[in-house]
C-alpha cells in the first residue's frame, strides 16, 4: 500500500506516454499528457472509465446510438465514459489527465470502430 503524488508523477513523462500509478480491479489508475492531436478510439466492454483533467482541457467524443457526442472537459473536471462506448480524445491544447480504467480496453484506429465489431 503506497500513496502516489500525481503532480510529481508527470516528471520525465513523454507526450502521450502513459504511466500506470496503481492496479485497479482488472485495470489501472494512470496518467498521461498531450498537447495536440486525436487519440485512437477505445472502449471498455465491462466498465465505465473515469477521466479527471488535472491541467488544461480536452474534448471527449463518444459514439452513441444517436450519433457522436462531444463533451468539453475543463481543468479540474471529471468525465465518466459510459460502459462499452467507443470514445476518443480531441486535444485542444495541453492536457494533463488522470484516468481510472477498472477493466480491459479495446482499441481501434478505424474511422468508425463500430464497423469492425
Amino acid at each position: 500500500m503506497d500513496a502516489t503524488n500525481i503532480r510529481t508523477s508527470f516528471e520525465g513523462l513523454g507526450e502521450v506516454e502513459f504511466r500506470s500509478l496503481a492496479k485497479f480491479n482488472d485495470g489501472e489508475v494512470g496518467i498521461f499528457w498531450s498537447s495536440s492531436g486525436i487519440s485512437p478510439w477505445e472502449r471498455h466492454p465491462r466498465d465505465e472509465e473515469l477521466l479527471h483533467v488535472i491541467e488544461g482541457q480536452v474534448e471527449i467524443e463518444v459514439l452513441t446510438e444517436g450519433g457522436p457526442v462531444v463533451t468539453f472537459v475543463a481543468e479540474g473536471s471529471i468525465f465518466v465514459v459510459p460502459r462499452n462506448h467507443w470514445h476518443r480524445h480531441r486535444h485542444v491544447g495541453l492536457v494533463k489527465e488522470l484516468y481510472l480504467t477498472p477493466g480491459p480496453t479495446d482499441t481501434s484506429f478505424a474511422d468508425d470502430p463500430r464497423a469492425d465489431t
